[in-house]
């Protein structure tokens, strides 16, 4: 049996590292043919680093780790214009130290009569690497751990760009953009498309590149996307192949896990009744300011409903007063409203980190309030948790708008949306959410007869048997694979 291997190379964040290395184990695990080799690059921290080698230990023979030399950032300044451009320029600077350890793999690779390069999966950033497998002649495919209404926006943009080059504006007509049933409002639109400093032409270059690839893999489902997946089957783009629901279901080491606090947490919850209680949580960076804080707790008061608040601190909080005369936090609990803690004893806990698939696993969650990253809607789908829409960055507001659209979500805010780059969060004291939208939202989302619980319900159903032998994205598997190595 002839050996193939493909060459991963995924964005150094924790959202794309976990699917990426996921999905990596779900290709060895279907044929035993496939052999994996991921290109690690770091960026800021060596938390990735210790993540990426946990989630690959199970598989020590099969996946292979190299570390790709570190590379000077591009300038900060360029950061603090867009945050799309910093890392897409960050990818550019890394095309000679890849482009080596590639070639090094080929090379090895081409002296052997048992195992051969099958081609490179690149991250959506990851793009302008397609000229790295066009040089060695291999083929790239996408893995877009995002979902197919995103990869519609990226075929819109091509579309729109060659009549209108120019940025997005805020009072734009709606927009029909392939992949959504309903026109698609500017407001629930990517921050990106409508920045002038680079963030639009980012998405653009690399919108522009998806032509090139031979097929672009989805962290989807048929029975989630079928009307999406539906309208881009018609041969004019690559092919497409839904290849999730690609969930890590096992928690993971942080450094902000306090294994007490986790502990006290999942035994709070063994004693809250079943569907009780409605968990909030915001992702690595969500954040909120003290005005934003004190609402969100009248919110869950006013709710009357059992709650577990992962409350995470601004990451610039002093335990000073500023030049300004602002007073910052040592504790974010010191931002909660006077006596909040005492009047929701026995009904309510406040943490910091903890294991968001653990926490939602549990028995007793029956709502999720959260910034509508893919990874975490795919998370809630998978065990059955109807969520409450609150987008915060990057591509989270179409996806909440996505969520609407599929009747899967109760609807908090679909427009929200914070700078990721601000440095301090309590200077922002405008589109503060209010506690009684918050109160509302959370009472509908624990409305145990709602239709969206059983439309929630039934989705966890077929998300499941997408991946079990004959599933939807098991036989999508199945086809990429026949088309990356055939009868090798």
């Amino acid at each position: 049996m002839k050996k193939v291997e493909l060459i991963f190379i995924p964005t150094p964040g924790i959202g794309h590292v976990v699917s990426t290395i996921e999905f990596a184990k779900r290709l060895i695990h279907q044929d035993d043919r496939i052999w994996i080799t991921i290109l690690s690059m770091k960026w800021f921290s060596n938390i990735m680093d210790a993540y990426t080698k946990s989630l690959t230990a199970s598989q020590p023979d099969r996946i292979q780790l190299i570390d790709i030399p570190h590379v000077d950032p591009p300038s900060f300044d360029l950061l603090k214009l867009s945050a799309e451009a910093y890392i897409y320029a960050s990818f550019e600077s890394y095309i000679p130290p890849v482009r080596n350890a590639v070639r090094n793999i080929v090379s090895r690779n081409s002296s052997s009569d048992s195992t051969r390069v099958a081609g490179l999966v690149l991250d959506l950033f990851c793009a302008p690497m397609i000229d790295i497998a066009t040089e060695l002649d291999l083929p790239s495919y996408i893995f877009l751990t995002t979902n197919t209404a995103f990869l519609g926006l990226m075929l819109y943009l091509t579309t729109r760009h060659s009549q209108n080059s120019s940025e997005f504006e805020s009072t734009d007509p709606d927009h029909l953009i392939p992949g959504f049933v309903n026109p698609v409002p500017s407001c629930v639109l990517p921050s990106a498309v409508f920045n002038r400093d680079g963030g639009y032409t980012t998405y653009f270059k690399i919108a522009e590149r998806f032509k090139d690839a031979k097929g672009i893999m989805i962290n989807t489902f048929e029975e989630l996307e079928s009307y999406a997946l539906n309208c881009f089957s018609n041969g004019q783009n690559p092919p497409i192949y839904p290849v999730g629901p690609v969930i890590h279901l096992n928690w993971l080491p942080h450094p902000e896990l306090d294994l007490a606090q986790r502990d006290k947490v999942m035994k709070w919850l063994d004693d809250q009744p079943q569907s009780s209680v409605v968990f909030l949580c915001f992702g690595s960076m969500g954040s909120y300011g003290a005005p934003q804080v004190k609402e969100i707790a009248l919110g869950l008061e006013q709710s009357g409903c059992r709650f577990l608040w992962s409350l995470r601190a601004p990451p610039s909080l002093k335990p000073e007063n500023d030049a300004s005369g602002i007073v910052h936090h040592k504790n974010p609990k010191e931002m909660l409203p006077e006596g909040f803690i005492e009047r929701i004893q026995g009904r309510g806990m406040i943490c910091g980190w903890v294991p968001q698939v653990e926490v939602l696993a549990h028995k007793a969650i029956g709502g999720f309030v959260s910034h509508c990253g893919w990874n975490s809607i795919l998370e809630s789908l998978w065990f059955g948790v109807p969520i409450v829409t609150w987008p915060m960055f990057a591509e989270q507001q179409l996806n909440a708008y996505m969520m609407k659209e599929l009747g899967v979500a109760v609807v908090l805010r679909l427009d929200y949306r914070r700078d990721m780059l601000r440095l301090d969060y309590r200077r922002d004291t405008s589109d503060v959410v209010m506690a009684d939208e918050i109160g509302k939202a959370v009472r509908m989302v624990m409305d145990g007869g709602s239709e969206v619980r059983k439309k929630v319900k039934e989705m966890a159903k077929m998300a499941r048997k997408a991946i079990t032998e004959g599933g939807s994205s098991i036989n999508s598997i199945g086809r990429l694979i026949e088309d990356m190595i055939g009868n090798s």
